[in-house]
């Protein structure tokens, strides 16, 4: 089978991780993968930050939680790295280019044997007094939103089996 067809039908979201760190060439891969991501009129407004620092990781994991409204929760569920996707709110399609930078990486992260997740609240934590300074403080300057946070780790669980898909979803004409 082919391996992109296979990492669409196979990856799931992991919820669960080990605290070992993630090599970084992996993560320059997933990355890679993430900015080669189709977008509108090839502006290419989605960045990645890309955090490996436990302390920054706590810091985004403490005010996600805090705008999830569980200030006593992980949403990273313990995943050692953080890739963050922010787009540049000046081109008409940054959201939809953003979400594709994430879609790529969550496969790029299974065909390399990681879990990934997509964790919300990016918009939130970047459009913040504090979110904003944690941009500055790592030199991203510009009209940046926040589109999605992609989790990456090895897995601590067994990637679940996907469940059955609805019926009438596509439609041949």
């Amino acid at each position: 089978m082919n391996e992109i067809y296979e990492a669409a039908l196979k990856r799931r979201s992991i919820k669960k991780y080990k605290p070992d760190a993630v090599d970084i060439e992996l993560i320059k891969r997933i990355c890679t993968a993430g900015i080669y991501a189709a977008n509108g009129r090839n502006f290419q407004s989605p960045i990645v930050l890309a955090v490996t620092d436990k302390a920054l990781r706590d810091r985004l994991s403490a005010l996600n939680a805090k705008f999830l409204g569980k200030e006593d929760f992980d949403p990273f569920y313990g995943a050692p790295v953080v890739l963050v996707v922010l787009a540049d709110k000046q081109y008409p399609t940054y959201l939809y280019d953003g979400s594709l930078t994430m879609g790529n990486m969550m496969l790029a992260a299974y065909e390399l044997g990681l879990g990934s997740c997509w964790i919300h609240r990016a918009k939130e934590v970047f459009e913040c007094d504090e979110g904003k300074a944690i941009l500055r403080e790592c030199g991203i300057e510009g009209d940046y939103e926040g589109i999605g946070n992609c989790i990456i780790g090895y897995a601590d669980i067994e990637t679940p089996d996907a469940p059955p898909r609805k019926g009438q979803r596509i439609f041949y004409v």
